[in-house]
């Protein structure tokens, strides 16, 4: 079996179930509470593969912060476990329900509160969406810089939850700096403000960066403020050919060493161009070993992106081909977001890695997914964040055939293997989840663990937000 389920740490008997229905009633909209288990079902899991699942008691849509804290002093009196939820677009498990528990979903918390184009910050709820927002500020001519290749769909609260990224991070950063100051509702339903709206503050420990990243571990989101920059330029993007993946990452390593800071710097391996090809027949070149994408929203962008043309050139690309404006730029960039979808049509079922390393190890990771494809006779696509070190590779295998289900799930751990072996890390943007949680005990020891286990006990001694995630 592909999927299992968590089990939740409470008896689910029939009378328990009700009782938390009740009280949960007794104090929420009606049309808040969802409990008919067909629709509660379908809350049940994120799009990870090979993540277990279980079976929620009650689903809450809540619109306000007072149901937010009616609901955890609920839970906290019932014992109850709670998992929040956004889009439920995430890659790692994060999202997933447990057995009998309260499954919270904020996507009706959708107010953007406020954007101050003086102090360049926006304040909105966690189920506002990632794209919806950005457009809101760019009335103002404001930019809002993270943007996950789901930000159609992807909410402000999942990308605070798994510290997400994008495709802009070469430039701009992640989520996590974007992050001013949050308004958390604790597990027992006190609330509590972190951080500031101010450009700068230290005034003690930063439980704001502490709780982006921590997957609805620590609290729930219920409000954030987050900072802006001005509106760039449009972008224009530059596409290489290369005969080797090596080839590209040895141009990704020219251009970062020379200085130049691209709004974007991705690659695309062939067996991702081909994808994208037989899904959206958007022509791209699929005689290429590796396609590689730089763009800059710079006052003089062609400037730019003849000298990176020049770079990769040196480097051996066999053809470099500058877009002429910004629509012909934004159908390149449709192309890399539609990676990962057009890998899940190859077969059916995806394993899509997250594993970072340095940018001078990006050549040796991508061999190495490579090897991996080989020996377990599988068929495994890379996209990745090539200015950062952040790869995709995804493992495209059929999920009724149990030896290559078998295959995959052992690909995807030597993947994992691969990337700490260069200096990696398992997870540049996704999350931990269920997916990964053995693996961040490698990566960060046993005492990081002790350490991030006293954390996780100090604000939820009771262990009943979205127990069985990260450790």
């Amino acid at each position: 079996m592909i999927m299992s389920r968590i089990e939740a740490p409470r008896s689910e008997d029939t009378a328990e179930t009700s009782n938390l229905t009740d009280r949960l009633l007794a104090g929420l909209p009606a049309e808040a509470v969802l409990t008919d288990p067909d629709v509660t079902a379908s809350y049940a899991r994120d799009m990870a593969s090979f993540c277990p699942a279980g079976a929620p008691a009650v689903v809450v849509l809540p619109r306000t912060v007072e149901q937010v804290q009616y609901v955890m002093r609920v839970a906290t009196e019932l014992r109850v476990p709670v998992v929040p939820q956004g889009a439920r677009s995430g890659l790692s498990g994060a999202a997933n329900a447990t057995d009998g528990c309260v499954v919270l979903s904020l996507t009706r918390m959708d107010r953007i509160l406020e954007i101050s184009p003086v102090d360049r910050i926006a304040v909105v709820e966690p189920g506002v969406v990632n794209a919806t927002l950005s457009r809101a500020v760019e009335e103002h001519g404001l930019y809002y810089p993270p943007d996950p290749s789901s930000w159609e769909m992807c909410t402000i609260g999942g990308n605070i939850g798994t510290a997400s990224g994008g495709l802009c991070c070469v430039k701009y950063g992640v989520t996590a700096e974007y992050v001013l100051g949050l308004d958390v509702v604790l597990a027992d339903g006190r609330l509590m403000s972190t951080g500031r709206r101010t450009a700068k503050g230290v005034a003690g420990y930063d439980l704001t960066r502490l709780f982006v990243g921590s997957e609805g571990s620590l609290g729930i989101v219920v409000r954030a403020v987050l900072a802006l920059k001005p509106k760039p330029p449009r972008q224009l993007v530059l596409a290489a050919e290369f005969p080797s993946a090596a080839a590209a990452c040895d141009a990704v390593c020219r251009i970062m060493e020379g200085g130049h800071v691209p709004s974007l710097l991705e690659l695309m391996d062939r067996t991702t161009v081909k994808a994208v090809n037989d899904l959206a027949h958007m022509g791209l070149p699929e005689t290429t070993e590796a396609l590689l994408l730089a763009a800059f929203d710079t006052p003089d962008p062609a400037a730019d992106l003849a000298a990176v043309g020049a770079l990769c050139e040196a480097a051996g690309a066999t053809e470099v081909v500058p877009a002429e404006d910004a629509a012909e730029s934004e159908l390149l960039l449709k192309a890399r977001r539609l990676s990962l979808t057009a890998l899940e049509a190859v077969k059916g079922t995806t394993m899509i890695d997250d594993v970072c390393v340095p940018r001078s190890r990006l050549g040796a990771m991508l061999e190495g997914v490579e090897r991996i494809a080989a020996t377990y006779d599988l068929t495994i696509g890379v996209c990745a964040h090539a200015g950062d070190g952040n790869t995709h590779p995804t493992v495209c295998f059929d999920a009724r055939d149990e030896d290559e289900s078998r295959r995959a799930r052992a690909s995807f751990d030597e993947i994992m293997a691969l990337g700490l072996e260069l200096g990696g890390t398992i997870t540049g943007e996704h999350g931990v989840g269920v997916l990964k949680k053995e693996w961040l005990a490698r990566e960060i020891g046993p005492v990081g663990v002790e350490m991030q286990r006293a954390v996780k006990h100090a604000f939820d001694p009771l262990g009943i937000l979205n127990p069985g995630k990260l450790f």
